[in-house]
């Protein structure tokens, strides 16, 4: 019920300016979220300080703003625990492994076990191959599949920033690398990371 509150609270505005933030795991200034959403600095600036009002974001730093734990909330991402975060990394049957392909029918016979194994295959694997599986929803669908909700609402919005060839590759390396390392310090781990 409270989960229900906290969306509802949010204004299509706000929230597109929220899912912004999710994209970036650094501060970021009023003036990039104003560039991603096409929307007009100032009227960013101010629902910036609405949503720190609200707890959604932070600003760390002077004319910079991150999405909080409560805002990824209001966004419908659950707060990921340490047990929940091993079972993310932990490696998969190969018949649930992600199978890349060329194309329908071109099986590439290249697999990843887990997340980690992902940000290594998916920084070799060929291109049109990274945008056949993307624009498909591949991703997304596999990241549910391993309980990820955020790695795959991350990887959904991407397809608003209309990036393609290797822009597109770097990306889902970035966002999938920095969710690696955030499970795997979450997990308490101290194995190999991207």
């Amino acid at each position: 019920m409270e989960l229900e509150s906290a969306q509802m609270d949010l204004s299509p505005v706000r929230r597109e300016i929220l899912e912004a933030l999710l994209l970036h795991e650094k501060p970021v200034k009023a003036s990039q979220i104003a560039k991603e959403t096409g929307k007009e600095q100032p009227a960013v600036q101010m629902h910036l300080i609405g949503l720190v009002k609200m707890k959604y974001a932070e600003s760390p730093q002077k004319g910079q703003y991150v999405v909080t734990e409560k805002g990824k909330e209001a966004l419908g991402l659950p707060e990921v625990t340490k047990e929940t975060a091993l079972r993310i990394l932990a490696l998969t049957p190969s018949d649930r492994a992600f199978h890349f392909y060329g194309g329908i029918g071109k099986p590439l016979n290249l697999y990843a076990k887990n997340l980690l194994d992902f940000c290594d295959k998916i920084s070799k694997i060929n291109v049109d191959s990274v945008e056949f599986h993307f624009n498909r929803g591949d991703f997304e669908a596999w990241f549910k599949f391993l309980g990820d909700a955020e790695l795959a609402k991350k990887t959904e919005l991407l397809k608003t920033k209309k990036v393609s060839g290797e822009e597109l590759r770097g990306k889902i390396l970035e966002i999938t690398e920095n969710r690696c390392r955030l499970l795997v310090k979450t997990a308490g781990q101290t194995g190999p990371q991207p």
